[in-house]
């Protein structure tokens, strides 16, 4: 009968072993797929930001009696008639159309407009706009904030660890999950947003905290093993890797669940739509940190490290050691 605590016994133990250094090359080729096949998507399927990114008008019409989508299109067509109108329904009950910014006697008749399709009063539509300059600012912030993030990891990594190669390997860590999750993103269709941005951010910080307590707990065994010869430097990498792997993916269970029940059951199922850009970034990030710190972060600082001449050394050490054994039975 299977038991979960004498898994994580021998998985600690090193008794049952993944090979996730062993057969690096093959997880390798599995996450640049995956990064190239991300890359493409917007050849496939172009990313959509949303109108705090690229500026624009947008009317809200509340509650209306019927949310049938071409009603708004044709009205926002009827006064400008090369506007790309982007309209969803939002929460089951009212519609939003989103449009390149109009002028302000442009707003008042697409405004009313859409009161005579919808049959609503004018005051139940609200209209803002947001200038192409504003969208231009909160995305050279975004990525601002994403360069600060980056480097500051580097840099706090490079000091705790005493090594800038483990901060190197976090670092390609924490751009496959950028990159993966951004691609899962736009595949689905979802518009990248100020809420998505921070749900991108979000998950990096979660990915980097995976991240570290396995690296911690690398640099543990392949200090303890300098002075012995049992294990080679990528076993060593290897054995912490599977003893971490219970701990990773309860964590990772009991992150994704709650926000799961947000994108599935909240966002998807009750149409709280303001709660779906962020969730779904966060649920997909915590899927791809995990398996990016089992099978990239942690390999790729094995081979970051191995042809050092203490590592070859003490590698060969184990070797002599073995065939010794070998040739005595």
């Amino acid at each position: 009968m299977f038991s979960m605590n004498e898994f994580g016994n021998n998985l600690y133990s090193g008794k049952t072993s993944f090979p996730f250094v062993g057969k690096r090359r093959l997880w390798f080729v599995i996450a640049i797929l995956l990064v190239v096949g991300s890359a493409l998507v917007p050849l496939i399927r172009p990313v959509q930001f949303s109108i705090e990114f690229t500026g624009g008008s947008q009317f809200v019409v509340l509650a209306p009696s019927s949310t049938d989508q071409s009603l708004a299109t044709d009205a926002v067509r009827s006064i400008v008639p090369e506007a790309a109108a982007k309209v969803v329904t939002v929460n089951d009950r009212d519609v939003r159309v989103q449009t390149d910014q109009m002028t302000p006697d442009e707003t008042q008749e697409v405004k009313a407009a859409l009161s005579e399709a919808y049959d609503v009063k004018a005051d139940e539509i609200t209209d803002s706009f947001i200038g192409p300059a504003w969208g231009e600012n909160v995305t050279r912030q975004s990525l601002w904030g994403l360069a600060i993030f980056l480097a500051l990891t580097f840099l706090i990594l490079a000091i705790y660890f005493r090594t800038w190669k483990m901060s190197a390997a976090a670092i390609i860590g924490l751009l496959d999950v950028l990159l993966i999750t951004v691609g899962v993103y736009a595949l689905a269709g979802f518009e990248i947003s100020p809420a998505a941005v921070i749900g991108f951010l979000t998950i990096l910080a979660y990915s980097l905290y995976d991240t570290t307590v396995v690296f911690d707990k690398i640099r543990e065994n392949t200090t303890e093993d300098v002075n012995q010869t049992t294990r080679t430097f990528g076993e060593s990498v290897n054995l912490a890797v599977n003893q971490t792997l219970i701990r990773s993916i309860n964590t990772s269970v009991v992150a994704a669940l709650p926000v799961g029940a947000i994108l599935f059951i909240g966002s998807l199922w009750f149409g709280a739509e303001t709660l779906t850009d962020i969730s779904l970034s966060i649920f997909v990030g915590i899927i791809v940190a995990t398996y990016s710190t089992l099978f990239v972060a942690a390999p790729l600082y094995s081979l970051f490290r191995e042809k050092e001449p203490a590592i070859v050394a003490h590698d060969a050490k184990v070797h002599e050691a073995r065939d010794r054994a070998v040739a005595k039975v």
